[in-house]
């Protein structure tokens, strides 16, 4: 079948949302040309000290997350581990807990968490589930004939494991550790609790402190480079052979029973759970009691969640509608320039937040005459950019399993093509539309560091507002903040985890799509 013509429409649609997701890396780039001893401030002694510190860290963070996301997902997945759907939800809920919240609970729970090993023991428990997710998936869709094989001729469980198991889901695993690395790399408000510096540390500190604009965005682009060189190794270490099934598989995989190894699977499986959730929540829980004799005082609990879950929704509705052209283009009419531009759009994930924050406040303030700076309608337009991809992969999904016959059908009864995408398509991706939605509400409830730079001024959110009593040693008003914006970020978590099971089981009981 011969690819359908482009409507220009669409094509000029998804091309704008390409260049604006652009904008503020070309932006930087500019600026950082721009500015004086860009040279001196970038070669300096003590930026390598921080590419150090943020190499190490990422590196080993990344290798303790791919263990600890790689092992979770095959207990649950592959094995006869004890309350297999309790650790399934479970191992999915640390999603919902800020990173800044996890350093909360574990360095007021002992001072001496901090530093590096820290720094290593937060972002392990705080970002596995980005390899548990997709590693989970592919291994409960996985090909059991392979694994089956590999028995009959004389392979020991071990020994399946790393040569059949692990290379079918080598694919999940690279993509899980890449995006570990992203985050672990933007993160801001962890190290600075645990006195770690990283890149993003330092940017923030040339940003708010020494007002540098210039200096912040000449560091913003080495991190940057970083995060790029990230995303183009992933992609180089997958290799030209993909692992592909012409039709989903009709069983599921044979569970591998454990036997004296139960308890200690079990006793491990819980102190993960333990120590990504339930330190956090009960320190927070602890200094919430300590607060009847601290009253809540600033901005109130009750007026934080209102503009926490307005900018969610808002910014969530925004991605969405971006998101809509650059996935019809991509799935309705596939071809090198349709994959270009789509591809184009995940390299916002190679710029932290920071980065975004730092780019629209600095044309703002000079080339816009300071026109929406730090004002509610920039803060969602930075949220709807920085969490865009999250919005796309719910969309394109969701299109991807639409049948694209019925949309035929209506155009040849003589329905309009947009008569027919509000009428028939619409209601196809509804549950992805919901499912991205959802990510970027999550996303936005729980993020700080963008936040903090761009928030207009007098309005405070869940995690600013937790983030001011915190630096300020008010532990006993910092916790409701925290525990509520938890309680706020798991309600989408929960859609999530039902809608993307939903598909899975799915994916398992019917056969190719015709």
């Amino acid at each position: 079948m011969s690819p359908r013509k482009i409507p220009p429409l669409l094509l000029a649609l998804a091309l704008a949302v390409c260049v604006v997701l652009a904008g503020p890396l070309v932006f930087l780039s500019i600026e950082a040309a721009s500015a004086r001893d860009v040279g001196a401030l970038v070669f300096r002694a003590f930026t390598a000290e921080l590419l150090w510190n943020t190499a190490r860290l990422t590196v080993v963070a990344v290798a303790a997350c791919v263990v600890l996301g790689t092992g979770a997902a095959f207990l649950v997945e592959r094995t006869d581990l004890p309350l297999r759907r309790f650790f399934a939800v479970a191992f999915v809920v640390p999603l919902a807990i800020p990173d800044f919240v996890v350093a909360f609970g574990w360095s007021s729970l002992n001072g001496a968490i901090s530093g590096f090993w820290g720094a290593l023991l937060v972002m392990s428990v705080a970002v596995y589930p980005l390899v548990y997710l997709p590693v989970a998936a592919s291994l409960r869709n996985g090909d059991p004939t392979e694994e089956e094989v590999a028995r009959s001729l004389g392979y020991g469980a071990l020994r399946t494991f790393a040569r059949v198991t692990l290379a079918q889901a080598r694919v999940a695993i690279l993509g899980g550790a890449l995006l570990c690395a992203l985050v672990i790399l933007a993160e801001y408000g962890a190290f600075e609790m645990l006195g770690y510096q990283t890149f993003t540390t330092e940017i923030f500190t040339e940003l708010q402190v020494a007002f540098d604009l210039q200096g912040a965005a000449a560091l913003s682009l080495v991190l940057v480079a970083l995060s790029i060189l990230l995303v183009a190794g992933e992609l180089l270490s997958r290799g030209r052979r993909t692992a592909e099934r012409t039709r989903a598989p009709r069983r599921p995989p044979q569970r591998l029973a454990l036997g004296r190894l139960r308890p200690v699977a079990f006793l491990g499986a819980s102190g993960l759970v333990a120590g990504a959730i339930g330190v956090p929540v009960a320190t927070c829980g602890y200094w919430m009691a300590q607060s009847v004799s601290a009253p809540l005082a600033g901005s109130s609990l009750a007026s934080a969640t209102a503009q926490t879950a307005w900018y969610g929704l808002a910014a969530g509705a925004l991605a969405v509608a971006l998101a809509l052209p650059v996935a019809l283009l991509s799935v309705r009419h596939p071809g090198v320039l349709a994959v270009v531009l789509e591809r184009s759009t995940y390299l916002v994930l190679a710029v932290p937040g920071l980065v975004v924050a730092l780019a629209l406040s600095t044309a703002s303030l000079r080339y816009g005459g300071g026109f929406g700076y730090q004002s509610a309608p920039l803060m969602i337009f930075a949220y709807a950019l920085l969490f865009f991809p999250l919005a796309l992969v719910g969309v394109r999904t969701s299109l991807a399993q639409a049948p694209r016959r019925l949309e035929e059908v209506a155009r040849s009864l003589g329905v309009h093509r947009f008569s027919v995408f509000c009428r028939v398509t619409l209601p196809l991706i509804a549950p992805g539309l919901a499912a991205g939605f959802c990510l970027v509400f999550l996303s936005v409830v729980t993020e700080l560091t963008a936040t903090l730079v761009l928030r207009p001024t007098g309005v405070e959110t869940l995690s600013t507002q937790f983030w001011s009593y915190q630096q300020n040693l008010s532990y006993a008003q910092a916790a409701p903040f925290a525990l509520v914006m938890v309680g706020l970020a798991a309600l989408p978590s929960v859609a999530l985890g039902r809608y993307f099971d939903r598909l899975a089981r799915r994916h398992l009981t019917s056969g190719p799509a015709s």
